[in-house]
């Protein structure tokens, strides 16, 4: 189980971490963050919306016969003053044992869940993964991990800071921007010290880029059937236009937006553009491993 700021996931398998068979894949939008994500206060509302999942969660590993589990916990959870009364409360309703695991772990399990997917080369890439609470950049290859941070600048952090009106005005987009210089200056200077050739972006936020895109252009597209996807950088770039510039209602139109990330598609789109754009790296790629994948390929040796 991943626990996140916006959503919560279950994944099932049995077999290898390189050649898993998927028996069960659930997600709900908790909005584990909503109305505190900035405050450090896990919502009384976020707070039942979280204990009914995992309950949720609880009687699909029942009725599963699962013999290994594990949940880990992220950016909410790790920062909520309220975070260990959750953790407490699951374990006496559900007896799941809540990890909560620290950035660095986190950019760690995410590493291991891209890398599972074949997609890293002798050449170096740089991992980015948005998540509603934070958000992760790995500059590694195939062979190794070279440099890798946790930055509390998720979606729904940012969100809640800057897009409080729809369509974002300039004068926010301005002061988003203002504050990831300040934010990533870590990775920036990080980014200067290596030759990057590809920004792998991790499921999430890249996931409904990659399905929009090819919907558009009236192809079948299904997220179960690939492991990652090219995009073309003229196109990526043109659909984050579009998309903050969009209305709320616009974005609710869009099929290929699922419901969770309506609204905070706008700050995470602000923030791939601006990583892609200071960087000046010309290729990005989407991988539909994430944090979930990397833990599974841990359990599984």
């Amino acid at each position: 189980m991943d626990l996140g700021t916006n959503t919560f996931h279950l994944l099932i398998a049995e077999g290898s971490s390189s050649d898993f068979i998927e028996i069960v894949r659930e997600q709900d939008a908790v909005k584990l963050g909503e109305g505190g994500i900035n405050k450090g206060m896990i919502q009384p509302a976020a707070f039942e919306r979280g204990i009914r999942t995992m309950q949720r969660f609880h009687e699909l590993i029942e009725k599963h016969n699962v013999k290994q589990v594990r949940a880990i916990a992220t950016s909410a959870l790790r920062n909520a003053t309220n975070g260990q009364d959750f953790i407490e409360e699951v374990k006496n309703e559900t007896s799941i044992a809540i990890e909560i695991i620290n950035g660095d772990m986190e950019a760690a399990f995410i590493y291991k869940g891209i890398k599972a997917t074949n997609v890293l080369s002798k050449r170096n890439s740089l991992i980015v993964d948005i998540g509603g609470g934070s958000a992760e950049f790995i500059i590694c290859n195939v062979d190794e991990v070279l440099w890798k941070q946790s930055f509390e600048i998720g979606a729904a952090r940012l969100m809640d800071r800057f897009h409080r009106t729809d369509p974002i005005p300039p004068e926010s987009i301005a002061a988003l921007n203002l504050h990831l210089e300040d934010c990533l200056k870590d990775l920036i200077a990080a980014a200067s010290a290596y030759t990057i050739d590809d920004i792998i972006g991790s499921s999430g936020v890249f996931e409904s880029y990659a399905e929009i895109i090819e919907w558009t252009k009236g192809n079948p597209f299904d997220l179960k059937k690939i492991k990652h996807y090219t995009f073309d950088q003229d196109e990526l770039l043109a659909l984050i236009e579009k998309i903050v510039l969009s209305t709320h209602q616009e974005r609710l139109n869009n099929t290929a937006i699922i419901s969770i990330r309506v609204d905070m598609i706008v700050t995470a789109s602000l923030l791939a553009r601006f990583v892609i754009e200071k960087l000046g790296i010309n290729k990005v790629v989407m991988s539909t491993n994430s944090l979930k994948e990397g833990v599974l390929a841990e359990m599984m040796g």
